[in-house]
């Protein structure tokens, strides 16, 4: 007998019985593979408007996860829009033989687009400890409703249908992925899940936020990882940077970005106790880029700084404020630290190589590629428009329309109190070298829950010296079984105790620290957690 065949015969005969009353269900521990090729989804599955669905593919497939042979059906399949001009919702589910009776939701990134990987571990996942997949888990994942093109996840072109930027920008997508997954597992494996889970990361950890402010009772826990919750308004800070680093001479190159690193890391990294070139306590770090000035300010030199690239950066660390109301309320972008960055080459705030132009380079930073896709795709809905532009400090004609794109794209309902009352909980992370997106955003967002909701259900951990999503050469990139101690919280009522984050790269460990909370060195082996102390003291 092949491994295919004995794989699909094993994906009909491992059954449970479960409770022994008239009401006794069988639950399968492997799914009905065969049975879910070309499976209509009905439309009276799922609670937001589509036309419904089908799925496309049902196929056994072994693969290794996490060191570990995993057996599954991989099933791929593609939900109907209620505009037939808007994109469908293409999504993929692994259902795995030995299901451990749980499922759990992956996040996208950018502009989504793309689905994402079933065998993929939580952001900020430790390599040794195993993905959800190689757990038993049901995983699942779409495109967010649009199909994107060789730009991947900067390809926003979809964003000229109403249907497909909600889908994308509201969240819309979420809960149609989730409803129609929840329907093939009950179809696969003849009930519904335990419990369910969702982690993502950037666009993935507003995404993951998003599932727990508008539908509480879907997810029992919830992992976001430095989340771009406020999409709207740090796109505007996005385009009022675009408008500063465009300017003659205002632009720092590489050169420029590793001076700025260097100096930060010379007047800040020891403030914890030990020079490791991990700033611990960035609230602590104040460094004025003034003291890199060139003697005349006007020509930019080897180890100083003109006048329009101080100006450029001060800005860029600075809260922006715009001068006018959008609707969804929010006022500012709080700006990054200037220990932002991602590779010792380029670490500034991920600008890229090259200032930001029209038509936008390839090599500029992706923030401002990000803004170019959004004005061309999203407010002014012509491809050929220049997004220098428009400007977010004076936007004229344009103003109605960001004021309605931020209700959609600004997630920033704080209530999450019916989430809490479900039982739900939350683990919020960042790193605090973050150069996408600033974990001084996220220190806002959880500063606001806690205010309304309070803070039993969600805990809120910021990572020093961790970049976005671990990319490039970060000074420290950490690692965390974040899921594990998820789950011990939402099935045994055991909130995280004292995590430990570890470097994969070298094994150094440092304490996870409980924001605002940070870890101060002192004494011992620098490379090792307990050396260090959480202390919320200045540095």
């Amino acid at each position: 007998m092949s491994r295919i065949l004995a794989l699909a015969t094993a994906f009909v005969s491992a059954t449970v019985v479960i409770g022994a009353s008239p009401a006794t269900a069988t639950v399968r521990t492997a799914p009905r593979c065969a049975e879910l090729s070309g499976l209509a989804i009905p439309s009276s599955a799922i609670s937001l408007p589509t036309r419904g669905g089908r799925v496309e593919s049902a196929s056994p497939v072994t693969q290794v996860v996490s060191g570990r042979t995993v057996d599954y059906c991989d099933v791929r399949a593609a939900l109907l829009p209620k505009d037939p001009s808007a994109p469908d919702i293409r999504l993929r589910i692994a259902m795995p033989a030995g299901w451990n009776h749980h499922t759990m939701m992956f996040g996208g990134g950018g502009y989504d687009g793309t689905i994402p990987d079933a065998a993929q571990n939580v952001p900020f996942g430790r390599p040794d400890s195993p993905a959800p997949l190689a757990r038993g888990y049901v995983t699942y994942g779409s495109d967010s409703g649009h199909q994107a093109g060789p730009a991947a996840s900067l390809d926003g072109s979809f964003g000229g249908n109403d249907e497909a930027l909600r889908n994308f920008a509201a969240g819309d997508a979420l809960r149609k992925t989730h409803d129609a997954a929840m329907f093939l597992v009950r179809r696969g494996y003849g009930a519904a899940p335990g419990r369910t889970y969702f982690a993502g990361g950037s666009t993935g950890g507003r995404e993951a936020l998003v599932v727990a402010q508008r539908w509480p009772d879907a997810f029992d826990g919830v992992i976001s990882a430095y989340p771009a919750w406020n999409n709207m308004a740090e796109i505007l800070y996005l385009g009022y940077l675009t408008q500063l680093m465009s300017r003659p001479g205002a632009f720092p190159g590489p050169a420029e970005q590793t001076l700025l690193y260097d100096s930060v890391m010379a007047a800040c990294d020891g403030r914890d106790g030990v020079e490791d070139r991990i700033i611990s306590n960035p609230g602590a770090c104040h460094f004025d880029p003034r003291v890199l000035r060139c003697p005349t300010g006007a020509v930019p030199g080897p180890s100083c700084l003109s006048d329009p690239q101080i100006a450029s950066v001060t800005a860029a660390s600075a809260p922006w404020h715009w001068p006018y109301r959008i609707a969804s309320g929010e006022r500012y972008y709080p700006g990054f630290p200037l220990l932002s960055g991602a590779d010792m080459r380029t670490p500034y705030l991920g600008f890229g190589t090259t200032a930001p132009a029209d038509p936008m380079p390839a090599t500029s930073g992706y923030g401002f590629q990000y803004w170019d896709q959004w004005v061309k795709y999203f407010l002014t809905r012509d491809p050929g428009h220049d997004p220098l532009d428009v400007d977010p400090r004076r936007p004229g004609q344009w103003l109605a329309r960001i004021s309605y794109l931020s209700t959609v794209q600004d997630r920033n309902n704080v209530d999450l109190r019916p989430f809490a009352r479900s039982g739900g909980r939350l683990i919020l992370m960042h790193g605090a070298a973050d150069e996408l997106v600033s974990h001084r955003s996220t220190n806002d967002y959880y500063q606001r829950v806690r205010a309304t909701a309070g803070d039993r259900f969600i805990r809120y951990y910021l990572a020093p010296g961790a970049n976005h999503a671990n990319v490039g050469t970060p000074a420290f990139a950490a690692t965390w079984d974040s899921l594990t101690a998820l789950e011990r919280w939402v099935q045994d009522g055991r909130p995280p105790a004292q995590p430990v984050v570890q470097d994969p790269r070298d094994g150094r460990t440092r304490p996870l620290c409980e924001y605002p909370g940070w870890p101060r060195y002192r004494a011992g082996d620098p490379a090792q957690a307990q050396s260090f102390v959480c202390t919320r003291e200045a540095a």
